[in-house]
């Protein structure tokens, strides 16, 4: 059997290998190089991997790696990919991992490629152990898009266990529920004309600006009946994020687009939300004698929770002293819940440090991280 790298080995190839994925396709990039290294590292040490591709996004891949076998188990998860970074902004090589003031810095470090090599490394003593359950290293593609790794493996049914931690960074600090997003895009389409005459044309931004008093209306009625006072901001939101229309001040507008998101609160359903929105629209085109188109930005994510007194939210909660907290970004978590798993997100690094220039992570947030990944294999597997 081979030994895999050691952590900051691990953590360097990881980090260097570029994974970016983007809606922009000049940013994206495929995740396979990420997945491969993994599963050198996983079969290596003893583990069965399976490398899956993900439907209808050439050159995106799953892996599952196993380690024993039997009903029930554990899933370490995590997503391969990266946001895009900023040319110019950041103080190093955001492909090379660069050590200073005790933190690690690159790409990925936090969010969470060094998840990863962080779950390998308190895997090394277990290998000779045998296990009861089965212990699984999941990663997935496109986590910071569509999903559609997550979504991939739901659609599968695989894998099957009893718990899941999904390594995103909180600080170590378990998460039990998180809210949902969706991306929503407003097409209006009226009749270009020249300005001097409002008759000769059908004015798409003052319709939009309609659409737009409509949405904030439809926004205030879910703050009104949906509140949840366990996260920091307790009600559901929905943000006009930006909008382009017309080109000239002496020209009717005859397009506009109008993009936003809405965040529901669990217990919303996304499906049902972009059906309400959509008939509300509807009335206004009707009314403005214009033709109006709602479309999804991307397929959405559902939102999260898991019972306070879940098992696997106990655990975690008495490994890391820190009471379950809830959080307004989301995750995976949903896709995990689907395959029937009792789920969580806990991982080390900040929420603060993803997306930014000089992400990292402390070096001080390593070893206690491996221990609690070491107790909680050895609590649901052996």
């Amino acid at each position: 059997m081979n030994q895999a790298p050691s952590l900051i080995t691990m953590m360097q190839e990881l980090i260097g290998t570029a994974s970016v994925s983007s809606t922009a396709p000049g940013w994206d990039q495929s995740n396979r190089d990420v997945i491969e290294k993994l599963e050198g590292w996983l079969s290596g040490i003893g583990f069965k991997t399976e490398v899956l591709d993900v439907p209808d996004h050439p050159g995106k891949a799953n892996l599952i790696a196993t380690l024993g076998s039997g009903p029930g188990g554990l899933v370490f998860s995590g997503h391969t990919d990266t946001v895009p970074y900023d040319q110019g902004r950041w103080d190093s090589d955001p492909f090379k991992l660069h050590e200073r003031d005790q933190r690690l810095y690159g790409l990925g470090t936090c969010d969470m490629k060094g998840f990863f090599a962080l779950a390998i490394e308190a895997v090394k003593d277990f290998l000779d152990q045998p296990l009861k359950q089965p212990l699984i290293i999941l990663a997935t593609a496109d986590e910071e898009t569509s999903m559609s790794g997550a979504k991939a493996l739901a659609d599968l049914g695989r894998p099957k266990a009893r718990y899941a931690v999904i390594g995103e960074p909180t600080g170590m600090k378990p998460v039990h529920m998180h809210k949902g997003m969706m991306m929503q895009r407003v097409k209006v389409r009226g009749q270009a004309g020249h300005s001097s005459n409002p008759a000769l044309g059908n004015n798409a931004l003052e319709a939009m600006h309609a659409v737009m008093s409509e949405l904030l209306q439809f926004r205030k009625e879910l703050q009104a009946k949906y509140q949840n006072a366990l996260f920091e901001v307790a009600e559901p939101t929905l943000n006009l994020g930006c909008i382009h229309g017309g080109d000239n001040p002496n020209r009717i507008c005859g397009h506009c687009e109008l993009d936003f998101d809405l965040r529901p609160l669990p217990g919303m359903n996304n499906q049902e939300l972009a059906g309400q929105i959509e008939q509300r629209l509807n009335s206004v085109a009707d009314r403005f004698q214009i033709q109006l188109e709602c479309e999804a930005l991307f397929p959405g994510i559902p939102a999260f929770e898991n019972r306070a007194d879940s098992e696997l939210v106990r655990l975690a909660e008495s490994l890391t002293g820190h009471t379950a907290e809830t959080v307004a970004y989301g995750t995976e978590g949903p896709f995990m819940q689907q395959l029937g798993m009792d789920t969580i997100i806990m991982g080390p690094g900040s929420i603060d440090q993803a997306h930014q220039p000089n992400e990292f992570i402390d070096l001080s947030q390593i070893e206690p991280s491996i221990a609690i990944l070491k107790q909680m294999i050895s609590r649901c597997c052996l």
